[in-house]
């Protein structure tokens, strides 16, 4: 009986009157006021952690038919890291919603101000294949955080998780205000074409152009998690070893290069680059041996079209005899190995856009202070990163370098402090969530100014005079000097 039922969902078509349908319903829940409580949205919290509690190797499991991500990766970035910014929000949730108390000035003299956080409203979440669980359900939590209902349309490429995702949410969430709609461009595109109060989508630049587009329909804010080209900028003179050992967690070790703040490409120094050489060789055969492509510690290419992708960046003209380590590949088990290449021309494909996988270009320079001039003649990165020991060299890093985010002497360990907000800048994404900034980026900051009905001032109401043109003056400027020498007539209009 429930694969009939399961087969007959299946085949049922999800069109623009079907989302119509589904984002009414949402707007009914949400203008009962239900999710507005503190109570709502602390039990749907408390039900997404005990989902990953009690579904854990239900979703490795996912993962691994996915993108044959090793296990370690799929319980620590997707599942660890998830239930922190949890337990994060349970526990400043009370502190978050608490309306922030504001200033007044002498204008508005007797009066009180404070912030309110509310709600947007009904938020649609376009998430992606790469994490599929981590960068689904995080921004979630800080929608059910912020008092929010939703849609979370996760990716098609990723279809073992998919499912499960909207298995669970089903099981073990509020079906009448969270969501899942699982289909590909024809389920997204009758999603978009409705009117959201916020839509946040996470994924490649060409699409972001499309959600902004039909955001801007209705005039709908948009939080957009893109990508781009990161750079890791290497030094002389730093502890090379652990320097090479965090550069290469940060782009294999994180679901083999298909990652948004993945390291794209290095910049080094012509003098330097030997020697880095030399250790990304030896510690890359210590991580995942003589033949990687049998490594169960990376994963595998997400399917056949990204895979044929990635040879196409190999197969360049400009970039088939600049692989200096690895290159061997596998079609059939849709395997690249960690595959370096040393000066590879800017002008060539592998630079021209997003490597998103486990290629690793190498450009040289004579100084390393050449190597900012080549990152801001890009487009801005979602993450950059310097290995150095020079503070001048850190401090004119930090000055000069535009990104979503920078690390310091490691990569990719930014997205695990909740106390930073990640998100990119230009063409790397608009706005930022994590911690706190989770629970703002899908709230509205309300401005309240409340007086009574003493202290009113006959000087604001016609009719004008110079005298009043005066004291209005010094009023909104704020000076009590000012006031006192309008009333004594001292101040020239």
């Amino acid at each position: 009986m429930g694969s009939e039922e399961e087969t007959k969902k299946k085949n049922e078509v999800f069109d623009a009157e079907a989302a119509s349908l589904v984002v009414k319903e949402l707007r009914g829940t949400f203008a009962s006021g239900k999710t507005k409580s503190y109570g709502w949205r602390v039990s749907q919290l408390k039900s997404l952690m005990k989902m990953l509690n009690e579904r854990e190797p239900d979703i490795v499991d996912a993962l691994r038919q996915d993108l044959d991500k090793p296990e370690l990766e799929s319980s620590i970035y997707e599942v660890a890291l998830l239930k922190t910014s949890i337990k994060s929000a349970l526990k400043e949730l009370k502190h978050w919603m608490t309306p922030e108390k504001a200033k007044t000035s002498i204008t508005t003299f007797p009066s009180s101000a404070e912030i309110v956080p509310e709600p947007f409203g009904v938020v649609l979440i376009i998430s992606p294949w790469n994490y599929p669980f981590l960068l689904s359900l995080d921004p979630v939590v800080g929608a059910i955080a912020a008092g929010n209902a939703l849609v979370l349309k996760p990716s098609e490429v990723a279809p073992a998780s998919s499912s499960l995702l909207a298995k669970l949410v089903g099981e073990y969430m509020d079906l009448s205000s969270i969501r899942v709609v699982e289909g590909a461009v024809a389920e997204t595109s009758a999603l978009l074409d409705q009117k959201w109060d916020k839509i946040c989508y996470t994924g490649n630049s060409r699409v972001a152009r499309i959600v902004m587009a039909a955001a801007a329909k209705h005039l709908t804010p948009v939080l957009l998690e893109l990508g781009g080209k990161s750079p890791v900028v290497f030094d002389s003179g730093i502890n090379l070893k652990v320097a090479c050992r965090r550069m290469i967690m940060g782009k294999w070790g994180c679901n083999n290069g298909q990652a948004c703040i993945s390291p794209d490409h290095i910049i080094t120094t012509k003098d330097y680059a030997p020697k880095l050489l030399e250790s990304l060789k030896n510690e890359l055969e210590n991580f995942y041996g003589k033949n990687p492509l049998e490594s169960k510690d990376l994963s595998r290419i997400v399917n056949s079209n990204h895979f044929a992708r990635l040879s196409k960046l190999l197969d360049d003209d400009k970039v088939s005899g600049k692989i200096v380590h690895g290159g061997e590949t596998d079609k059939t088990k849709l395997r690249i190995a960690p595959t370096l290449l040393l000066d590879v021309p800017q002008d060539s494909l592998i630079m021209s856009e997003e490597i998103f996988g486990p290629l690793l270009p190498i450009l040289t320079v004579d100084k390393i202070e050449d190597s900012f001039d080549i990152i801001n003649s890009g487009t801005k990165p979602l993450a950059a990163y310097l290995f150095t020991n020079n503070k001048k060299l850190k401090q004119q890093f930090v000055e000069t370098v535009s990104a979503g985010g920078l690390v310091i002497n490691d990569t990719a360990v930014h997205l695990a402090v909740h106390s930073l907000p990640f998100g990119g800048v230009q063409e790397s994404g608009m706005g930022a969530y994590h911690g706190k900034f989770s629970f703002d980026v899908f709230s509205h900051k309300k401005a309240v100014l409340s007086r009574g009905f003493i202290g009113d001032v006959p000087v604001r109401y016609p009719p004008y005079t110079k005298g009043k043109l005066r004291l209005l003056k010094v009023l909104i400027s704020g000076s009590l000097l000012g006031i006192i020498r309008a009333l004594l007539g001292w101040s020239k209009a």
